[in-house]
């Protein structure tokens, strides 16, 4: 049985990702797609074309990963394509947080990424892919947005490691590295902040960074990164010293 595994399923660029891997991969006999709410995860069976496995699980509880693990040791499948979408951002300053939502970060983003990769990766075979979502915001720190931004740089190094790791095995690891895209994660981050004004005009759409990442890990491609504005600023992080770019994003974010 050749299936997809969908972390962060249910919204966003996780759900994005559920049809566009049901409209453009019709070798798969499943997408097994992993989310806490379990309305929407069964909002998306008469969505797609290829058939579901819904499992309503939080990533960062032991119990939920011991699911996941004995169903994939059961049916041992063929997971030919692996996305960890699952994670949050709060905005605001390091302890202005509640210790949950600073620790949860850590949790979600880092910890649950590593243990589904862990779980999965027995079960994939030559030619599979795995995708991570990563963040523009792992090119460079991000105050005010500290926390996130170190789990997604975490995220980074670790897909780049991964995915020399694995070349022996010929599957192909691509960190998704997009800046601000619009979809509910800004919701959830604006509980405790507001992003700056430069970020919001630089919203992309979260279909076209999904098609972008799916092209790109089909490619073989180590770094997707959607839009000129992105790829510019990936560049710039690499040319210029982070203390000063620090010092000007400071400045962007108080106008």
């Amino acid at each position: 049985m050749r299936i997809a595994v969908v972390t962060g399923a249910s919204s966003g660029m996780g759900r994005e990702m559920v049809y566009q891997l049901a409209d453009r991969f019709g070798g798969l006999d499943e997408i097994w797609v992993i989310a806490r709410r379990t309305d929407r995860l069964q909002a998306l069976v008469h969505q797609v074309p290829v058939p579901l496995r819904l499992f309503s699980l939080d990533l960062t509880r032991e119990d939920s990963l011991e699911t996941l693990k004995h169903q994939l040791k059961n049916r041992k499948p063929d997971v030919k394509i692996l996305v960890n979408g699952a994670g949050y951002g709060k905005i605001g300053r390091v302890g202005s947080l509640s210790m949950a939502d600073e620790t949860g970060m850590i949790g979600l983003n880092c910890q649950a990424l590593c243990a589904v990769t862990h779980l999965t990766l027995p079960y994939m075979s030559k030619n599979s892919r795995i995708i991570m979502f990563a963040s523009a915001a792992a090119f460079l720190p991000q105050p005010s947005f500290a926390i996130y931004a170190a789990t997604k740089s975490f995220v980074l190094s670790y897909s780049r490691a991964l995915n020399r790791e694995l070349k022996d095995r010929e599957i192909c690891v691509t960190a998704v590295c997009p800046g601000p895209v619009d979809t509910e994660f800004f919701q959830i981050a604006e509980t405790t902040g507001r992003i700056p004004l430069y970020k919001r005009l630089a919203m992309a759409d979260p279909k076209k960074v999904v098609q972008l990442a799916v092209r790109d890990s089909m490619m073989g491609k180590e770094i997707s990164v959607y839009g000129p504005l992105m790829k510019a600023f990936h560049l710039l992080t690499k040319l210029l010293p982070h203390k000063v770019l620090l010092k000007l994003i400071t400045i962007k974010g108080k106008e």
